[in-house]
């Protein structure tokens, strides 16, 4: 009777305990899966490098490092010359004054900006405006180190400046690539705000290949989101690997302060100016020496153009290029070299781009006619006051 009681009590727990079991199988099983899938959370939207870590784009701090040092701050001095009074010369209030202090006939005016090292011997790149008309310039290095600078020369048609300085032990800016930027991608602002000392922004390329602005004769702007205020001007905008993509040159002048519209000259631009002032003194470009409006819309339909662009010459330089090839005013340039004439900028741009020697196809619409006319480029003469 005891042994069938055993019996049923054993018969009567089996069950759970059986369940039990497999469930304690089914966790071991499934447990792994478990740990992977909660892993795999914490760690979504980031990715491993070779060595098997992970890492995200939690910071820009290595950009930075790799491109602060090439940026310097600039502090230029000019002398300024107060009016005379009037009453100075006159005869008879000149002895009221002769005994007396007389006001201060000059003053000074400080101003600041940001410049880049390009070489390692001392080439730094910033805006002209920056240090036009300056009496003296001073560079400070992110060491500390101070110095006097020589300009170099001037491009008041991009509006770049190089300067040289005498210093041992410098860090040029990396320039990698030579493209320009696509839309989107992160940049990032490294310069002299207000005079507050070397300071970085954060954006993105908001656009590229911005001109009619009104800023410069040749212009072909990135547009950023990365603050660039009064002192940023000169300075560096990288990429997030702190390679240069532009130097920082104006803002959308509004209140005087960023507004999230700022502009840098590409770095393949800057990097052309900087090599022909070192080597010629002044930026060699193409020019073919007309003087051109754009054609209304309205005329461009009528004339039945697809589509409704183009350039008409208004006045040619004699013996220029154009004059030598046969160009007249009145004519209109529909294409150059197989490029559709959109805007004056553009084409300003197209022609400035090629080297004196250079071949140019032009197409032309003269009273009615369409026709190719090939001219050779020659060197536009640089600017007066360059």
């Amino acid at each position: 009777m005891v042994v069938s009681f055993v019996f049923r009590v054993l018969r009567y727990i089996s069950w759970p305990v059986l369940t039990g079991l497999l469930a304690a199988v089914l966790v071991m099983l499934l447990l792994p899966e478990t740990l992977n899938n909660g892993d795999r959370m914490e760690t979504r939207g980031l990715s491993p490098d070779i060595s098997g870590n992970w890492e995200g784009p939690a910071s820009y701090a290595s950009a930075v490092q790799r491109a602060s040092a090439s940026v310097v701050n600039i502090y230029t001095r000019k002398t300024l010359e107060r009016p005379r009074h009037p009453l100075l010369d006159d005869p008879f209030f000149r002895r009221f004054f002769s005994n007396s202090n007389l006001p201060q006939q000059q003053r000074m005016q400080s101003s600041l900006g940001s410049g880049v090292i390009l070489t390692k011997d001392g080439y730094i790149l910033t805006n002209n405006h920056v240090v036009s008309g300056a009496d003296e310039i001073v560079v400070q290095l992110q060491d500390g180190r101070e110095a006097m600078v020589k300009v170099i020369g001037k491009d008041p048609d991009t509006d770049l400046a190089v300067l040289k300085v005498e210093l041992a032990n410098l860090l040029p800016i990396s320039i990698e690539g030579g493209s320009m930027p696509r839309v989107g991608d992160v940049a990032l602002a490294i310069g002299n705000p207000f005079g507050v000392g070397q300071s970085v922004t954060q954006g993105i390329v908001s656009a590229t290949g911005r001109n009619g602005l009104g800023l410069n004769t040749f212009e072909n702007f990135i547009q950023t989101d990365a603050a660039i205020n009064p002192g940023n001007s000169g300075g560096a905008l990288v990429d997030a690997f702190g390679n240069l993509l532009g130097i920082n040159s104006a803002i959308l002048d509004k209140t005087g302060y960023s507004v999230g519209v700022g502009f840098a000259i590409p770095a393949n631009t800057a990097m052309k100016v900087l090599q022909d002032i070192i080597k010629h003194g002044y930026v060699i470009r193409g020019w073919l020496g007309v003087e051109a409006r754009p054609l209304t819309r309205m005329a461009a339909t009528k004339l039945g153009m697809d589509p409704p662009s183009g350039l008409v010459i208004t006045s040619i330089y004699l013996n220029s290029p154009a004059h030598l090839a046969g160009l007249q005013p009145g004519d209109i340039i529909t294409r150059i070299n197989d490029y559709w004439v959109v805007d004056n900028d553009r084409s300003m741009n197209l022609i400035a781009d090629l080297s004196p020697g250079d071949s140019v196809k032009l197409e032309v619409i003269r009273e009615g006619e369409k026709s190719t006319i090939m001219a050779v480029t020659g060197t536009r003469p640089p600017p007066e006051n360059s």
